[in-house]
């Protein structure tokens, strides 16, 4: 039988071979499994099947389990992976140490600091655009000021926040 034949057969089958899947473990993607046991019987050369239809029984089987297989390596690396790049470790907490914790309430400071020197209405714009995400012509509009403005604004407040950043390198 060609693979034309077997997709006739496989076509004929449809509702019972969904129903053998998602008996067998498939659930809701058994529809996505017989799709690419289709794929597979419709583009690969097939020679004579001397029984289609257990032919593709054990097809839909088969990609049925390379499936499972595939999630539960993808589900294996995503574990492995979570535990080699920063998992809890037992005795030890997840929370920074006092240390961090301090310095960094103190370079938010030095932030905030350096933010409200340079008046009420850069700070604003770039908290609502940088924070808030509020896109610069909004801002504008809100504020009663250009656009242009409003990037002028933002170039001074990441001015500032490059020599805050540049003074606690230096430090």
């Amino acid at each position: 039988m060609s693979s034309d034949g077997l997709a006739s057969v496989l076509l004929e089958n449809r509702d019972a071979l969904l129903r053998f899947l998602r008996a067998h473990g498939a659930g809701d993607s058994a529809e996505d499994v017989l799709h690419e046991v289709w794929l597979r019987v419709h583009d690969a050369p097939v020679g004579p099947v001397a029984q289609p239809l257990p032919y593709l029984y054990r097809a839909a089987n088969n990609v049925m389990l390379d499936r499972y297989r595939s999630q539960r390596q993808t589900l294996a690396r995503e574990r492995d992976w979570s535990d080699a790049t920063g998992a809890t470790i037992p005795g030890r907490s997840d929370e920074p140490a006092g240390e961090r914790v301090l310095i960094a309430r103190q370079r938010l400071t030095r932030v905030q600091a350096a933010l409200a020197a340079l008046g009420p209405r850069i700070d604003r714009v770039f908290r609502r655009h940088r924070l808030d995400g509020v896109p610069q012509r909004e801002l504008a509009a809100e504020l009663g000021v250009s656009v242009s403005t409003v990037e002028s604004d933002l170039r001074k407040a990441t001015r500032a926040l490059i020599d805050v950043e540049r003074a606690l390198d230096d430090e």
